[in-house]
Parts: C-alpha cells; sequence; structure tokens
C-alpha cells in the first residue's frame, strides 16, 4: 500500500486487509515505510523482532520462513514486522530488504499466504520502490481533495511503470467517486468512508473484536480485501524466482499498500 501525498491512513488500511483477507490462511503486516513505523508504539510492541531484525536475516537466509521469525502478534490474534519509529533506522533496514526482495517474494509464495506491506509515500527514490515492484497488486489510497488529487494526477504515469497491476482506492469525504473517476481517467476500486470510531477500533482503540466488522470501515476494508484477491494472479503466472527451476506453489499473494503519515 502506498499514497503520493497526504495522510490517507495507509496503516490502518494495511490492517484492515491483513485482518478480512479472504479464503483463510495466514497474513503478515510488514510496516516498509521509509519514513518510520507507527504500530510499535500504538500497540506498544518490542523494539525486536521486527523490519530492522528482519533486515539483517534476509542478508544470510532465503528460507520463506524468515520473515515470520520476525513477526509480532497483536492483541487480535494479527501478526505484524513492526518498522522502527526512526526514519532513519527504517531507511537503512529498507534498503537492506530492497536488496534481498526476494525474500519477501518467497514468503507469499507460499500456499494460502498473503504478505501486506504498508511502504509509505512512494516517489522514485523511496527504498521502499522494489517491495512495490515486486507486489502482485499496488494499492494507491488518497483522499479526494484538490491537493492530494492533484499528486495523483501527475504521477499516475509512473505508477504504471512499477506496477501492472494496481487499485486506486479514495478515503473519506471530498470529491464524488464518480467525477474523480471520470477527470483522472482512472477507474476507483473502492471508497473508505470516514469513520473514526472503527479507525479506532482497527487501530487498536478499545473495543471487541467483532466491532471491526460491525463497523462501516471495517466492512468497506473486506470488500476491498475482495477486490484486491481478485486482481491478484497465481504465482504460476509469474516467472520463477532467479536461480529456480519453476514458479512457487499457488495461492500465494503479495500487496503493497503505499501510504503517508497517519
Amino acid at each position: 500500500m502506498c499514497s503520493f501525498k497526504g495522510s490517507p491512513g495507509a496503516t490502518t488500511t494495511a490492517l484492515g486487509l491483513a485482518a478480512r483477507w479472504p479464503g483463510g490462511g495466514r497474513a503478515v503486516l510488514v510496516e516498509c515505510d521509509p519514513a518510520g513505523g507507527d504500530l510499535l508504539a500504538r500497540f506498544r510492541l518490542e523494539t525486536s523482532p521486527g523490519v530492522v531484525s528482519l533486515a539483517a536475516a534476509v542478508r544470510r537466509s532465503a528460507d520463506p520462513g524468515v520473515l515470520w521469525q520476525h513477526a509480532q502478534e497483536l492483541p487480535g490474534g494479527q501478526l505484524v514486522v513492526v518498522g522502527p519509529p526512526s526514519a532513519e533506522q527504517a531507511t537503512a533496514a529498507l534498503g537492506e530488504i530492497a536488496a534481498n526482495v526476494g525474500a519477501l517474494r518467497r514468503a507469499a509464495d507460499e500456499p494460502d499466504t498473503v504478505v501486506v506491506a504498508d511502504c509509505g509515500r512512494i516517489d522514485a527514490g523511496s527504498p521502499a520502490l522494489a517491495v512495490v515492484k515486486r507486489a502482485d497488486v499496488t494499492v494507491l489510497l488518497a483522499r479526494a481533495t484538490d491537493d492530494a488529487l492533484a499528486h495523483v494526477a501527475t504521477r499516475l504515469p509512473l505508477l504504471a511503470t512499477w506496477s501492472t497491476r494496481s487499485c486506486f482506492v479514495l478515503v473519506g469525504n471530498g470529491y464524488p467517486t464518480a467525477e474523480v473517476a471520470a477527470t483522472l481517467g482512472v477507474p476507483v476500486s473502492a471508497r473508505l468512508p470516514h469513520d473514526p470510531k472503527g479507525a479506532a477500533v482497527l487501530s487498536g482503540g478499545h473495543g471487541r473484536r467483532g466491532a471491526v466488522r460491525r463497523s462501516a470501515l471495517g466492512r468497506a476494508v473486506g470488500e476491498l480485501a475482495q477486490v484486491i484477491a481478485g486482481q491478484s494472479p497465481e504465482p504460476a503466472h509469474r516467472p520463477p524466482e532467479p536461480g529456480t527451476a519453476t514458479a512457487k506453489p499457488e495461492k500465494a499473494r503479495a500487496v503493497s499498500v503505499n501510504g503517508g503519515a497517519r
């Protein structure tokens, strides 16, 4: 997941996608935002394991299971690989992960697995761009406001060079969905509602476990997960990893979610 500008709530959306991915299996959210992660402080997690320890591990191991060794479990059971809050640390760690991005790809190519990567505010110089380019689907989030949409309009051609499959998602109030789609000339895959209470529960606030699914935001994110899953290709349709003879097993998913500060 990613954005070009603004604060569209990518981390909250990424959490929802991982939690509500259809078809069962296992899902993990990896904070690949070079500006620094939010989940460590938001959920009062440990600094390690996380993205920093993962960056060190992928230099030494090509095992698809290495990703799971650096995940922590949220109170509701969701697995996350937390990024450091420091932008300097996050950028350094992502540089290592970008150089060994096949580690994420191999993890996503395991059966019944989805890797959701929160890649932050994306541009041509972002160390998270390597993750975006290897994802099955890139989710571009934007608020339906003049400033956010101006950046989308000027940079959409870049996105087409980074990702062959993308979902454009509007967040919150603003211009009508149909008007945005017509003006930009691209379909809008989903629109996430302005739902502070639902966002608070999804982001670790107080509330019962079923409250996420009952909230307007939770329902919308669940529908978005269905849309993205429908666009994800089976791994057999991708070329194999360098040095391997065949593609990985079916039902693998890697989702890149790009967003700014939350």
